[in-house]
Parts: C-alpha cells; structure tokens; sequence
C-alpha cells in the first residue's frame, strides 16, 4: 500500500518509518519543512532508540511531499498524527486537526478512489465525527463511507521504547462505524498477532484517555502512598514491590517519585477534564491526579532545604528530559525544580544525555556541564531523570536528594534522601 503520514513528530515519524518496515511506501508530508529535509537525507526528525536504524534500512520506501494534495492523491491511506496540545482551560488545540482535515478534504475532492483516513492523534471522544468529518466532507464534495472512511486507531507508544512498541503492541485498536472502513488498516496490520479490537470511533478515542489516565492515577497514588511512607520512615519501593505481587494490580507503574511529565499524561488527563464537565460529571479523581502530580516537585526542593540554605549555593541537576531515552522536556519535571532553585537564590548546573539543548530554549541562563561527572562537584545533587548512566556515577561524599530511586546514590552518598522512601 501506498500511505501518507501528516505530522513528522514523534508518532508520525515512528508510525511511517516502521510501516516502511512492513514493506509499504511512505510519504510524509508536513509544514515544518526541515524535518522533512532531515528524513529526505536520511536523519530522523525526533530522537529515538533504533529508529535510525530502521530509516536507513527503508529508505527506498520513504519519501516526502511539501504538496500535501499530491501526497494525498498518489496514497490509498493518510495518517493524522498532528499534535493536539492544550489550551490554557485544558481543552484541546484543535487547529492543526482542523487545517490538515481541510487539506484531506481538498485532496479527496480530487481523487477518484477510495480514500482511508486514519486518525492516530490523541482526540477526545465525539472529535471525529463532529469535526473531523464534516470539514473533510465539506472541503470534498463527497461522502463518507462511498468516497471515504475515516477510522480512529489510538497510539500506545512509549517515546523511548516506540519502536519495541509498534513491533510488539499490547493490542490494536481500530474505531470505525462500518465494516468497509476498517479493511485496509485490518490488512495493514495482518502480520501481528497481538489482540486486536474493533469497536466504534468515539470509544476508540475513548480507550485512549481513559489508557492514560488510569497510568496517571498509578503514579499519582504511588506517590501520595510515597509521601505517607517517607514520614513514617517506611520505603515505598517494598512496599509496592509487594502491592504489585497481586495479580489483580501488578507493579507497573508504581513508581513514586516526582512525578510524571511528557506530552501525554499531563495533557491527556486536563483534555478528560474538561470533556467530564462538558457531559455533566465532575471528574474529582481525575483532578486530584493533577494536584498530587503537581505538588511533587517541590518537596525534592524542600527536601534539599533541609540540609542547606540555598542562596548563593550550585545545585546539580541529574536529567532534564521528562524520561530516560528521549530529548523530550515538555512538562518535565526538572522545569519547576530549577525555576524553584533559582527563585531561592541558587546557581543551577544541569546535564542530561540528550535532552540538553531542547532545555536551553527554556533556561539559556543556566549552566550546562559537558559530563555527568561535573554535576557531582556542586554542593548538592537532585536527581530528576532515571537515565541508565546516572547509575554508575561515585556518590561518595555527596549530598543526593533523588527523584528517581537511583540504587547507586542510595547506597554510596553522604547524604541522601529519597522524594518518597
């Protein structure tokens, strides 16, 4: 099949590359320009693991389009994989889905054959087809399930281990509201055996949210249990690693600590706020995640407060990405740490393996070091990102307060204390 991807991020670019793996040809086609020059001279637009690989390996099959129609009428599949951030009230940004939905629409209007749309952004329920649609129909001229489908078919990938993910999926789910639409994803995805699910459009952008939420809640509950485990002196890791032996709950997911971040979480869990409200429910667990998330990283900053005034002192930062293997710092955790330092009168030296260079469009007034080793000379150390590296550091002699369980600190520094054990 011939596919074209619209959005070269982190779903788009991992969704196209990988289906070129599957022996199909891509097109991506995107406004930001030069992260589809990246991919015309081979280079992922986005940092992940083992996904160059795989670029490399297909490049044959990958191609990009600056036109957007024409990748529309020389493709049998578009994939929408926009980003839908937040508003300031929590709801959704909905203008890139509304722009690339007139261009569907435009392009469809031209075709003779049947069109298949395939929605992988993150919507909330009812966004297919209260908006989607009727633009595209509107745009087009044509309609939906004799000229074209549009299907929803949720992403579940993890930045950091997407490629492993789209491989090896949990299952698949594809919303459609008839059986015809769904046939080509059905034939595009024959080759997993993983379980796969079929079920109406607005429950698949359901599944979704409801999937990011309840992850969201295990964090959030894990780190409310941690911070009642850190005053009783009771380590919160043995006390979920045991929790986690119930085959009704399982570990994954208890991690307390400072928190989560990302593009999903947060964002996912204020957008199922919002829509609560709009249908008459007042989401109060749903909130209370966001509270609690939001409160944590004060208390590693408290924590340090402790054992040292702050003015004047250098605090190193371990990790700015929101986690390990990716350059990604939306919502990350280390960015209300260091505004707080730097509020209290403190110079900041920070590193992180990749993600360095996305913090500097931030805090360009900040100090980077070169090594992790260097943030181990400052008076103090926070630890905000659980990269493999940070493991094999020499704590010996520091002052560590740790967001992340970092077994080595724990063990070898001065001072340590853990955020929630």
């Amino acid at each position: 099949m011939r596919i074209s991807i619209f959005g070269t991020g982190y779903v788009g670019s991992v969704t196209g590359i990988c289906i070129a793996d599957l022996g199909h040809e891509i097109i991506f086609t995107d406004i930001d320009t030069a992260k589809l020059n990246l991919i015309d001279h081979g280079q992922i637009p986005v940092f992940e693991p083992g996904l160059q690989q795989i670029l490399t390996k297909n490049k044959k099959k990958i191609s990009t389009n600056t036109n957007p129609i024409e990748a529309i009428i020389n493709t049998d599949i578009s994939f929408i994989c926009v980003g839908t951030p937040s508003r300031e009230d929590g709801s959704l940004d909905t203008r890139s889905i509304e722009s690339v939905s007139q261009t569907l629409g435009e392009g469809i209007g031209k075709k003779k054959n049947f069109h298949t749309i395939v929605v992988k952004s993150t919507v909330i329920p009812g966004t297919i087809e209260e908006l989607i649609l009727p633009i595209i129909m509107k745009e087009s001229h044509k309609q939906v399930n004799n000229d074209f489908s549009v299907v929803s078919n949720p992403e579940f990938l993890r930045e950091g281990n997407a490629v492993y993910d789209f491989f090896h999926p949990d299952r698949i789910i594809i919303g459609s509201n008839t059986p015809e639409s769904y046939r080509p994803l059905s034939e595009l995805y024959s080759s997993f055996s993983c379980p796969k699910m079929v079920t109406t459009i607005k429950t698949a952008e359901m599944i979704k949210y409801v999937n990011n939420a309840f992850l969201a809640t295990k964090i959030s509950f894990a780190n409310e249990i941690g911070n009642i485990c850190k005053e009783a002196g009771i380590d919160s890791y043995e006390v979920f690693k045991g929790v986690g032996m119930d085959s009704r709950i399982n570990p994954r997911f208890f991690r307390s600590g400072i928190g989560f971040g990302g593009s999903c979480f947060p964002k996912d869990v204020r957008a199922l706020i919002v829509y609560s409200k709009k249908v008459g429910i007042e989401p109060g667990i749903l909130e209370a995640i966001l509270d609690t998330n939001q409160d944590q990283p004060s208390r590693l900053v408290s924590l340090l407060k402790r054992h040292m005034d702050l003015k004047g002192k250098t605090i190193g930062i371990l990790g700015l990405a929101f986690k390990p293997e990716t350059d990604d710092i939306r919502e990350s955790r280390a960015i209300p740490i260091i505004r707080q330092l730097i509020a209290d009168g403190a110079n900041v030296l920070a590193f992180d393996p990749v993600a360095m260079k996305n913090f500097q469009r931030i805090f360009p007034n900040i100090e980077y070091a070169t090594t992790s080793n260097r943030v181990l000379e400052t008076d103090a150390v926070l630890i905000i990102t659980e990269w493999s590296e940070f493991e094999n550091l020499d704590y010996t002699n520091k002052i560590v307060i740790d967001g992340r369980n970092i077994k080595k600190a724990r063990k070898n520094a001065r001072i340590y204390e853990g955020v929630c054990w």
